[in-house]
């Protein structure tokens, strides 16, 4: 029985469009992790009235540009605490080293990183995606323009971070152009390896 007290987290990372999303909503329910989307609770904090971030985060958003990490923190810990659960997937998040600097500096006493689920998906595959989603999703950057941003930002910010916890050996790395179904038959032996670990 382990005696660390801290939070199991799973960061859920790979390009807009490679399925995080609906990967962690399967996960959540096969598994019983609790899944926090770093960019939904920003939305939902981008709207709430009287909300001391709400502001920032909106012109962030608006721009294409990454909310500072101290934010993106207390949101993920409040949500963390506000569950009543052990178990996070953390979606969308770090993805930058502003991020992992902040999350190591913020939350490193608090969770412990159980390893780091990438979703490698070609940009095409991706964008198409994307734009699907858009027609329902009312997201205001499932556009072409916010996508090209969205994709050289994670190219430039986010793969640098998968290979930061790849030299720690924390990366399992999951084919995204695959049906969800087949995708998720990946994820689950990643999941029942901690298990028997």
């Amino acid at each position: 029985m382990s005696t660390d007290s801290r939070y199991n987290v799973v960061f859920v990372l790979g390009g807009p469009g490679a399925g995080k999303g609906t990967q962690c909503q399967l996960i959540q329910k096969e598994f019983g992790y609790v899944h926090l989307s770093a960019g939904e609770l920003l939305r939902n904090e981008q709207n709430t009235e009287g909300s001391e971030y709400s502001k920032e985060i909106d012109n962030h958003i608006r721009n294409g540009t990454i909310v500072p990490v101290k934010i993106t923190c207390a949101l993920l810990y409040r949500a963390m605490q506000g569950s009543g659960k052990h178990n996070f997937l953390i979606d969308g998040f770090p993805r930058n080293k502003d991020n992992l600097d902040g999350w190591n500096t913020e939350m490193d006493k608090v969770a412990k990183i159980q390893c780091v689920l990438f979703f490698n998906c070609p940009d095409q595959v991706c964008v198409e995606r994307c734009l699907k989603r858009g027609k329902t999703s009312g997201r205001t950057d499932d556009n072409e323009e916010s996508l090209k941003k969205r994709i050289e930002t994670y190219y430039k910010s986010t793969l640098p971070i998968i290979a930061h916890y790849k030299s720690l050996n924390l990366v399992a790395e999951i084919h995204a152009e695959q049906d969800k179904t087949k995708v998720f038959q990946d994820v689950k032996t990643v999941f029942e390896n901690f298990k028997n670990s």
